[in-house]
């Protein structure tokens, strides 16, 4: 078995609520943005309502605890941040919640 490359982004998503489109999309576009950075992009089938994005062993967006799905502006300033802190994400950075 190969071991997961680092670093390593889990999506979490909901099978009885059929997100699997979302969360691929939601991989695509960080995969897309982050080509160099990111090692590896999981997507992790589960229920319950579930959608998270976890970042190694941290969680970076809970749709239970943030009260819906994340706006990927604001997902890619998270995962930036904690990834490639120096890059410039374009036209997603002028866009930041206060």
């Amino acid at each position: 078995m190969t071991q997961p490359r680092e670093p390593r982004l889990e999506i979490e998503y909901c099978t009885q609520c059929r997100w699997l489109m979302r969360a691929a999309w939601t991989a695509q576009e960080l995969l897309t943005t982050f080509a160099t950075e990111l090692g590896e992009v999981a997507l992790v089938p589960g229920v319950g309502g579930v959608f998270e994005v976890r970042l190694g062993s941290e969680t970076l967006w809970s749709r239970k605890g943030e009260g819906g799905f994340p706006e990927l502006p604001h997902l890619k300033r998270l995962v930036r941040d904690r990834i490639a802190p120096e890059r410039s994400l374009g036209h997603s950075e002028g866009h930041k919640a206060e």
